[in-house]
């Protein structure tokens, strides 16, 4: 099994800020750095023989509004020779820029699109940044944990406009916070555990264990 922490760890030396981690039951190795330090990372990463992390397999973000540097820029890369992979996590927030790595991987270019539509995360460098998924004049970016589950505006089609137009929300109720035990509420089971009340018939004998046997 090719111990992909050792040869990463060779590879960079003390050349980076690089800090190492583990996820999923310490299978995959993850790399905590800094906006400056990610681009010299990522080549290494792609053009050394002994790593050879030659795709980039997607670039996501994470929202953690509490930390001043509420988000994570998250690449996932795969080396196919090596039968590898690695994530790279970057801390940033919605005015400090991340320098896009497209040059290095063009695909990275859909990507980073996406987050800066989600997100706000703004890349360094990337031509086209536009929105991907949303609307033209969409306001925000639905993935921060602060933006309002409801949205801002909302689409329709007026026909006596003959087209599609954007309006502010409007609530045909204020939002509930159900509390099912509550008998007010008229319900004092769970959804999903409708079942607990059944008479269930007791187990034949022969599936019956020692201890269960009179």
């Amino acid at each position: 099994m090719v111990d992909v922490e050792a040869e990463v760890r060779e590879v960079l030396g003390e050349r980076l800020p690089v800090q190492f981690s583990r996820v999923r039951y310490g299978a995959e190795l993850v790399l905590h750095t800094t906006r400056e330090a990610l681009l010299p990372l990522m080549l290494l990463l792609r053009d050394s023989p002994a790593l050879d992390f030659a795709q980039l397999m997607d670039v996501c973000g994470v929202d953690w509004p509490e930390r001043p540097e509420r988000f994570d820029v998250v690449y996932n890369l795969l080396s196919l020779t090596r039968n590898a992979r690695v994530t790279v996590i970057v801390p940033t927030d919605d005015t400090q820029p991340v320098p896009s790595v497209a040059p290095i991987w063009p695909t990275a270019t859909w990507f980073e699109r996406e987050a800066w539509d989600m997100y706000g995360i703004v890349f360094a460098g990337l031509d086209d940044l536009r929105r991907l998924l949303t609307d033209y004049g969409f306001e925000g970016h639905p993935l921060r944990k602060d933006f309002p589950l409801s949205g801002f505006v909302e689409v329709r089609y007026d026909a006596a406009a003959g087209r599609v137009v954007n309006e502010p929300v409007q609530l045909t109720q204020d939002f509930r916070s159900f509390d099912f035990m509550s008998p007010w509420e008229a319900m004092t089971t769970l959804p999903g555990d409708e079942k607990v009340h059944l008479n269930r018939l007791p187990p034949p004998e022969s599936a019956r264990t020692e201890g269960d046997k009179p």
